[in-house]
This record gives structure tokens, C-alpha cells and sequence, in this order.
């Protein structure tokens, strides 16, 4: 199939680009420990270390980002068609998506403190808020019509669909957790994400369409 044609070809251009912007911000937010701090080279090994949470962050939130640009791209290349309201909720995916870096500098920041919880708990606010997304972009490419390639099929998105829709359950009850054990709903949060990651590497590719 000619890429020219199809409709999403800008859209999926444009998306690329809020990704990138999204990665590029995660990692401004790690600062070189200043030159006056250090007064030897344990100083500065030192320095590096009380960064841990920083870089845990960055970490994490650039696997959330590039599953997430994964799972866009696929959902892309099996739609040939566009709607109305498909836009609209591509581009609240993406608020979701440039969301991300500050409940990641805001959990970095705070994380080895005893003021972790607020921080923890808007980091799990944020994994619903992305949910919400993904949820509207599956939803609006099957209603009010059906956007799907022909040769792979409405129930195949549909089926990706249900895993969102589970999602937001789950992550839901993470966030409330979150507000008790805030490291536990950490942990169960991370855990979650390695499994999507797992996901997005074993996924098997459905057949182009020609």
C-alpha cells in the first residue's frame, strides 16, 4: 500500500516527533553534580550515587515511552482510514504521553525522602491518566466506524482493546494502594511495565496489508 495515501501518514509524523520531545525531557532532568561539591574522586562517585532515584526514574519512564511508541506505531499501521473524532483522541494519547516527564522528575526528586508517598501516588495517577488514553485511541478507531485495515481485522484491535480496558482496573488499584504502601504499589507498578515490555518484544506481527 502506497504510505501516501494513507491518512494517518502526517499524523503518525507529527506523533514521532512528541515522542522524542517526551525521551529528550526525561533525561534534562538529571543534573551533573556541581564542580564545588567534589573535592576528590570518591566525591564524585558519591555525588553520582545520591542520583539512584533519578536514574530508576529515567529508566522506567523511558520503557513507559517506548512502549507506548510501539504499541502507537503498530496501532497506526493497521488503520488505512480516519475520523473526526480519532484525531482528537490521538492527542489526548498524546497530553498523556508529555505528561510523563514530570510525575518522573516529581518521583526522582522525592522518591529517597519521607515525602515519597505524594509523589509515588501521582507517579501511579499518572500510569490511569495514560491508560485513559489508550483507551480513547482504541475505542475511537472501531466507533463510529470501524478504521481497521480490512485484511487484519476490526477484532484484532478489539482484542488489543481489552487488555487497556483491563488495564485501567489494575491500575487503579495500584494508585489507591498507593496511598498505604506507596513503595509496594511502586513495585507492582514496575513489574507491570517489564511485562508490557516482554509483551511489545514477543508481539507477533499481523500480515501487511497490501
Amino acid at each position: 500500500m502506497n504510505l501516501s495515501a494513507n491518512p494517518n501518514t502526517r499524523l503518525e509524523a507529527f506523533c514521532d516527533a512528541v515522542f522524542a520531545i517526551a525521551i529528550t525531557l526525561l533525561i534534562l532532568d538529571i543534573k551533573v553534580p556541581p564542580l564545588e561539591s567534589v573535592h576528590s574522586a570518591k566525591d564524585v562517585w558519591l555525588n553520582l550515587s545520591r542520583l539512584w532515584p533519578s536514574f530508576f526514574a529515567l529508566c522506567l519512564s523511558f520503557v513507559i515511552i517506548l512502549i507506548a511508541w510501539i504499541g502507537h506505531h503498530n496501532l497506526l499501521k493497521s488503520l488505512d482510514k480516519t475520523s473526526t473524532k480519532f484525531p482528537f483522541a490521538n492527542g489526548f494519547f498524546l497530553f498523556t504521553v508529555m505528561f510523563i516527564p514530570f510525575p518522573t522528575a516529581l518521583m526522582a526528586e522525592y522518591l529517597n525522602t519521607p515525602y515519597a508517598q505524594p509523589a509515588i501516588m501521582l507517579y501511579c495517577l499518572n500510569g490511569i491518566l495514560h491508560n485513559l488514553g489508550w483507551n480513547m485511541l482504541y475505542r475511537y478507531a472501531l466507533t463510529p466506524k470501524s478504521l481497521v485495515k480490512t485484511s487484519i481485522g476490526k477484532e484484532h484491535i478489539y482484542k488489543n482493546g481489552q487488555g487497556a480496558r483491563y488495564g485501567f482496573f489494575l491500575y487503579s488499584i495500584i494508585a489507591i494502594l498507593s496511598v498505604w504502601l506507596p513503595y509496594v504499589a511502586l513495585i507492582i507498578s514496575v513489574l507491570i511495565w517489564i511485562f508490557w515490555l516482554y509483551v511489545s518484544i514477543n508481539i507477533h506481527p499481523e500480515k501487511e496489508s497490501e
